[in-house]
């Protein structure tokens, strides 16, 4: 007897599907993004707070997913309802995210760096209730190695698409002669409040869940799971390489603002410079799938670091008059941005796959949890490196004028560290174990699992 046929039938989801299971990306990715573009430079420079106060504070409130990130995930992967196990947990996660995001970016006249720990805490909090699940369950929607890529591309895809309306509408704004980031960050928190619950209810209501996969074995618990976890050698490869690779591009993302406004002497340029980024990102996602389609994800991932590690390097030499050549070097190196979350995110499926062959349970949820709380701790570090790094070489950020000498040390940071960061992500990468080869012998060992399970099942 063959194999389950579930396991074909999630092989290929149709594209109306994958985009309606993408759409709550939309607007998380852009809730994230002002994290680093535009709350550190809004607190030290608006209310006047010490800019590495600021970043320790952000980077303090990821400790918090130490503890939730691992449960949720274990918790979404034992869950069974009707609605299935991960859509429970974006539904929970909402209200907590929208009022989270409303508080952050619209702090009033609380704000301290104490209510700014907090309030992130809870962001991020609400944040993984809803992303740590969707991931999950992306995952989940296809067992083949290259359509996990394009599932992954095109939630990345929308993720951009939501980053690039959203510029749009700030460079609207400063058009208008609104460019301060307070009035940006009240109109990125309407767009959220109100769009957020409408992508996720398309989402949860359009597209099924897919059945776990696993057979019969003896109970683990949550440490004992964790442990597995931890021992799965090619997850930790992707874990070592996307500390750095994520965190070098928080470094950049941090300072993008505070580089326009103290060394180029042009803040008003930021939401065109960050918006071009976006729209070459979206533009090179099909070339790297197509790439990755040709010679392996983990070969494409390492062409797209070394890609954008080669192009951060002459940002380290640019000073102020250089705005255009910043805004083309900033979207050629940024062109490869998306591709390094869509196939690291893909690569990561692929590497639950070999666990479950080896532990009998799809522990997705576990898995992305991990890998959500290694992105985020990652992304804090940036911010916290992006700040603290420039405020110990004598930046201040709220002075009247930068020196030069300083200036030139912030771009070391901007344009070097980014660029060896990248660098050294790519030597977890070197002969990377799971290949498509591999991974189809995985398949094949689960499909074969279950079809020995159904004939068993079939004479009880």
């Amino acid at each position: 007897m063959g194999p389950d046929p579930r396991h074909h039938n999630r092989a290929t989801p149709r594209l109306g599907r994958i985009l309606l299971y993408a759409l709550p990306s939309i607007l998380t990715s852009v809730a994230a993004l002002p994290m680093a573009l535009l709350v550190p430079a809004f607190y030290a420079q608006d209310l006047g707070l010490p800019l590495a106060a600021v970043g320790a504070a952000i980077a303090a409130s990821r400790l918090l997913d130490v503890v939730t990130d691992p449960l949720i995930g274990s918790l979404s992967d034992r869950l069974q309802t009707r609605w299935g196990r991960r859509k429970p947990w974006m539904i929970l996660g909402m209200p907590l995210f929208i009022v989270a995001v409303w508080q952050v970016f619209v702090p009033g006249d609380a704000a301290s760096v104490t209510y700014l720990l907090v309030w992130s805490a809870l962001l991020y909090l609400g944040f993984t209730l809803i992303d740590l699940p969707h991931k999950a369950w992306g995952a989940e929607l296809s067992t083949d190695y290259d359509q996990r890529s394009r599932i992954t591309g095109w939630r990345e895809a929308l993720s951009t698409a939501g980053q690039v309306g959203l510029l749009a509408f700030l460079v609207v704004l400063a058009a208008r002669g609104v460019d301060s980031a307070a009035a940006q960050l009240n109109g990125l928190a309407w767009v959220i409040v109100l769009g957020l619950p409408v992508l996720v209810a398309a989402a949860v209501l359009g597209v099924p869940e897919g059945r776990p996969e696993g057979y019969p074995h003896p109970p683990r618990g949550f440490l004992a799971g964790l442990r597995l976890v931890a021992r799965n050698p090619a997850f930790g490869r992707m874990i070592g390489c996307v500390v750095l690779f994520v965190s070098g591009i928080a470094i950049q993302g941090t300072l993008h603002r505070l580089v326009l406004s103290d060394v180029m002497g042009d803040p008003s340029r930021f939401a065109l410079m960050i918006l071009i980024e976006n729209l070459a990102t979206l533009a090179a996602v099909p070339l790297w799938l197509w790439l990755s389609l040709r010679i392996g994800k983990h070969r494409a991932l390492i062409a797209a670091a070394l890609w954008l590690a080669v192009w951060s390097l002459p940002l380290a030499f640019l000073r102020a008059g250089d705005t255009e050549l910043l805004m083309a070097l900033i979207a050629i190196r940024g062109s490869s941005f998306a591709s390094v979350l869509f196939l690291s995110h893909s690569i990561a499926a692929d590497v639950i796959d070999v666990d479950t062959l080896a532990s009998g349970e799809q522990r997705s949820g576990l898995y992305f949890a991990a890998w959500g709380m290694t992105i985020k701790l990652s992304l804090a570090l940036g911010v916290l490196l992006g700040t603290a790094l420039p405020a110990a070489l004598g930046y201040e950020p709220a002075a009247a004028v930068t020196p030069p000498d300083v200036q030139a040390r912030v771009m070391l940071i901007y344009g070097l560290v980014p660029a060896l960061m990248m660098a050294a992500g790519v030597l977890f990468l070197r002969r990377f174990p799971i290949t498509r080869e591999r991974h189809a012998q995985v398949r094949a060992a689960l499909a074969a699992r279950a079809g020995e399970l159904a004939d068993a099942e079939r004479f009880l």
